[in-house]
């Protein structure tokens, strides 16, 4: 089974988007939060199950939409990179 590994930049990511949400409510915070985590636990037993980044065109750079945001990640080998988490109005910068 392939390895799932969370950048910082990725953790730094969700961890601004639930300030933000919990500035107006703690509970949806929360549940945002779990629901964005929970969305890619299915990615070690199906690593490409998400769609391409169409921005990028690249097939080892691929996400998983939950909700309003967008989970990017990187097949590297035998490891699944969460990239960045934003939301999906925001244009997406990729370092290579």
């Amino acid at each position: 089974m392939t390895q799932l590994i969370w950048t910082r930049r990725a953790i730094d990511d969700v961890q601004s988007i639930r300030q933000f949400i919990a500035q107006d409510s703690p509970h949806y915070a929360e549940l945002v939060t779990q629901r964005l985590i929970a969305s890619v636990e299915r990615l070690p037993a199906l690593p490409q199950s998400g769609r391409i980044v169409p921005e990028i065109d690249d097939p080892t750079v691929r996400e998983v939409i939950q909700g309003s945001y967008r989970i990017v990640y990187r097949l590297i080998r035998e490891e699944i990179h969460i990239v960045t988490v934003h939301h999906a109005a925001r244009l997406l910068h990729l370092e290579p």
